[in-house]
């Protein structure tokens, strides 16, 4: 069983690293009671260039890892940085550039997901 509180502040941690440098658009999708998920939440952001997207990426492992003292199992995108995904295991991080998040659009592929959304005051 995987401690709600501990997923609760790597989410908090997560959503730091994506504001400090300015990632727009955060949402949280919890797929808690979506039947065959394979993850607990996804976290949605996007940046505006792939500067902006490596960066967001490297400011979410570097807080996780002070914060959390967790790495992710895995990291993928980071050579063309057009769409960098963070593997937390119960949190899946995407971080889209804008172009790439519309195309993709996973909100809808996983539409029975709750929908958060995090305003950024920025």
């Amino acid at each position: 069983m995987i401690d709600t509180q501990y997923t609760k502040d790597l989410l908090d941690s997560i959503v730091d690293g994506i504001t400090n440098v300015k990632g727009e658009e955060i949402t949280i999708l919890d797929l808690r009671e979506i039947e065959n998920a394979f993850t607990q939440y996804f976290v949605i952001c996007n940046g505006k260039s792939n500067t902006q997207v490596s960066a967001i990426a490297a400011s979410i492992e570097r807080t996780v890892k002070t914060e959390m003292h967790e790495r992710p199992y895995s990291i993928e995108g980071t050579q063309n940085k057009h769409w960098i995904l963070m593997d937390y295991t119960n949190v899946i991080v995407h971080i889209f550039q804008e172009e790439y998040r519309e195309y993709y659009d996973i909100e809808s592929l996983w539409g029975d997901a709750v929908e958060t959304r995090i305003e950024m005051n920025y």
